[in-house]
């Protein structure tokens, strides 16, 4: 949801990106994530690409999260040492205002 200004003429014309503003919104706040892909690879482990954590920033085609949670089946609440960003385009759900605490069956 991000207001993207184009030069015309002289003349700036708002583009409105209403997932951008939305995600904007919730800065601050706790989301539950899952990407398209099936699944991920990380220190050689495999996983389902959901995430947990605090939105800590939202740039045009990127959200940031920190601290953020990834639900692994063998380790349901690893969290990850740096903040984790996530292009806007690979985010297929998202669920605001989610207790990352709370168990969800992965498998």
């Amino acid at each position: 949801m991000a207001i993207e200004k184009k030069p015309v003429d002289g003349i700036e014309e708002e583009i409105d990106d209403r997932f951008f503003r939305e995600l904007l919104a919730l800065k601050g706040e706790s989301i539950l994530l899952v990407t398209e892909s099936d699944q991920l690879n990380l220190f050689g482990q495999t996983f389902r690409p959901v995430f947990c954590g605090e939105i800590m920033d939202v740039q045009q085609g990127q959200l940031t999260l920190f601290p953020v949670n990834i639900k692994m089946i063998n380790a349901p609440f690893f969290n990850f040492p740096t903040p984790l960003s996530i292009p806007l385009e690979k985010i297929a759900h998202f669920t605001p205002d989610f207790d990352c605490d709370a168990r969800i069956p992965l498998s």
